[in-house]
This record gives C-alpha cells, sequence and structure tokens, in this order.
C-alpha cells in the first residue's frame, strides 16, 4: 500500500519545483483587498522556493473574467498551476451569486479539463471587513493559502505514477 501526497516535510519543501511556472490571475475589482492576497501568495511562493521570474501575473477585469483568462493559460500548458486572487462582496442584489458562482463553477471546470491544479483565492464574503480580515499578513491570508494548494497538488501530480494501477 501506498500513501500519496503532495506535501513533504518542511514548509519551504512544500512542492519540489524549482524549475516550475506558476500563474497568478488577480481580478482587480476591490484592489486594495487583491492587492493583499497577491503579496501573501507571492511572499509564499518564495518561502516555497519559487522565484519571482518563475511567476506570472495575469491581471483580469474582475472575478467574472477570471475562469476564462484561467482557461486561456491551461490550454497553453506552460504552466504547472495557476493561483487565482479576487474580491466578490455581497450587495443588495443577486448580482454576488451570479459573480460568485460563476467563477468557481468556472475554474473547477479548467481544473478538471485541463488537468492543471488552481489555487482559488477569490473571496467571496459578505462585508468589506470580512474580506479585509482574508487578506491579513500571515497565515489566514488566502493568497497564501490557495498558493500552497496549487503547489501542493502540482507536486502531487508530478509524483503520482504515469500508468494506470493494475
Amino acid at each position: 500500500m501506498r500513501c500519496l501526497s503532495g506535501r513533504a516535510d518542511g514548509f519551504g519543501q512544500a512542492a519540489n519545483l524549482q524549475a516550475t511556472k506558476i500563474a497568478i490571475i488577480v481580478g482587480r475589482w476591490h484592489s486594495y483587498i487583491v492587492d493583499r492576497l497577491l503579496q501573501g501568495a507571492l511572499n509564499t511562493a518564495n518561502e516555497c522556493g519559487i522565484g519571482d521570474a518563475q511567476i506570472d501575473i495575469v491581471q483580469a477585469p474582475g472575478a467574472y473574467e477570471i475562469p476564462l483568462v484561467a482557461k486561456a493559460l491551461a490550454q497553453r500548458g506552460n504552466y504547472a498551476a495557476l493561483v487565482t486572487l479576487g474580491a466578490v462582496i455581497k450587495g443588495d442584489t443577486p448580482h454576488f451569486d451570479f459573480v460568485a458562482g460563476e467563477c468557481a463553477r468556472g475554474l473547477a471546470t479548467i481544473s478538471i479539463e485541463f488537468d492543471v491544479p488552481i489555487g482559488f483565492g477569490v473571496l467571496t464574503v459578505n462585508t468589506v471587513e470580512q474580506a479585509i480580515a482574508r487578506a491579513a499578513d500571515g497565515e489566514a491570508n488566502k493568497g497564501r493559502e490557495a498558493m500552497l494548494a496549487a503547489l501542493e497538488v502540482a507536486h502531487l501530480l508530478a509524483t503520482l505514477p504515469k500508468e494506470p494501477a493494475q
């Protein structure tokens, strides 16, 4: 029996991916929040041994547009993982439900269709205060968590056997 996991011992070894390219797709809405998510993701990538030259940052207008950009990048096959960052804050109309739901659904579909890990760091919150708390410096930063998840799955996929089990 084997247990396969993308996790390695030690934070800095979360993904032995020194030659890996990562794309971070950033929605520009609520940039004062999303910029903090981006910093959390970049700091985490650097701590895991991913250099700035291995990271492409691609801006999308907002969360609704992130899946199309992710699909275009996934189709190219140049990235071991994608990280998506944005903020959708609930208002008084159903707009929130459509944007948040379609963004999440679209990214899940792309990840499965193209076999590329996508770290989901698109905040879906009720208030600005909740968004700010999730973008704070430190371990609770959702940009950090999205990067860690993407790197862990990329590492796991790279270590899976190439042939189906018999």
